[in-house]
């Protein structure tokens, strides 16, 4: 079954791949892109890593996203002509179809929980499944070719850009941080001015903590283990603190840093590039107020239930 698995998330890596791939070729042969060599080479070389990254050296991966964070850097990665949906089209397609384009959407959640909870494939291949049903749903629902879903998927792929892969950079430089101890690092540095046998400021600190580390990362699952083996352990569960009420929360107060970074693309970038807003930063504007209230939510929640 495990060997099964893997094969099946491979498949699914592949076909992100060939996305990529195709992002590529439509960019070298726009003689017009201003940046046609540098944006067509950045998604050929995110496609070669997504299809078979798995199957080529570590040394090799990195150095091709290395490239790809020049390429970057360079401001060599840019939008030049995508095709466009025509307003009248639009307002057409939404008066047809309606409240039907959410199925597609229904069908993902479904799809995905469902076989995450009910069968061993995991969480993981319930995504990558439920990405694919989703995908047959809404061209069965809006009548579409496959030349048309990879051409909307090509649109999208380009409107958002280089930010929509950072969600996977940050989650791998949690795991690096991890490995490099930087949770000790951190435990020391904290240790040095909040005083140790005091619940409060243990749990402001482990709260904060979360929040901060988190906006840096643009993931609290990234931060998660970094910050509570470096500020939750020994400064909340080692002074009596219920692990399990400690960390759910911990991790909860996390997504408040998320809602306040531009680090977290998936939430604040990507709605910005998709909608094409004006202020890059208007999303984070929004939530910064509900954040700021619900952290303290948490730090009170926090000390009150785990002690």
């Amino acid at each position: 079954m495990e060997i099964f698995i893997n094969n099946l998330l491979e498949f699914f890596f592949i076909l992100v791949g060939l996305l990529l791939g195709y992002v590529a070729f439509k960019v070298a042969i726009d003689k017009t892109h201003p940046t046609r060599l540098g944006t067509s080479l950045f998604w050929l070389l995110l496609g070669i890593v997504f299809a078979i990254g798995n199957f080529i050296p570590p040394v090799v991966n990195g150095a091709i996203l290395l490239i790809v964070g020049v390429l970057t850097l360079t401001k060599q990665v840019k939008v030049h002509h995508i095709k466009e949906v025509k307003e009248e089209e639009a307002e057409a397609s939404s008066k047809r179809l309606g409240n039907l384009i959410f199925v597609p959407v229904v069908t993902l959640a479904v799809v995905a929980v469902s076989i995450s909870q009910f069968t061993p494939l995991g969480g993981q291949a319930g995504i990558g499944i439920g990405a694919v049903t989703s995908l047959i749903v809404a061209m069965i629902i809006t009548k579409s070719s496959l030349n048309e879903a990879l051409e909307d998927g090509n649109r999208m792929v380009q409107q958002v850009g280089a930010v929509g892969f950072l969600p996977q950079l940050l989650a791998a430089l949690g795991v690096i941080f991890t490995e490099a101890g930087v949770g000790d690092v951190i435990a020391n540095a904290i240790s040095s001015f909040v005083p140790q046998g005091n619940p409060l400021i243990g749990v402001i600190a482990y709260s904060f903590g979360m929040v901060i580390f988190t906006m840096i990362m643009g993931n609290a699952f990234a931060a998660f283990t970094v910050i509570t083996a470096g500020i939750g352990i020994p400064f909340v569960i080692s002074q009596g603190g219920d692990p399990a009420v400690a960390g759910a929360l911990a991790m909860t107060v996390g997504f408040c840093g998320t809602l306040m970074t531009p680090m977290a693309a998936n939430f604040n970038a990507l709605p910005v590039a998709l909608l094409e807003m004006k202020d890059d930063n208007g999303v984070i504007k929004e939530q910064i107020p509900m954040a700021l209230i619900m952290i303290v939510f948490h730090i009170v929640l926090m000390y009150f239930w785990a002690f």
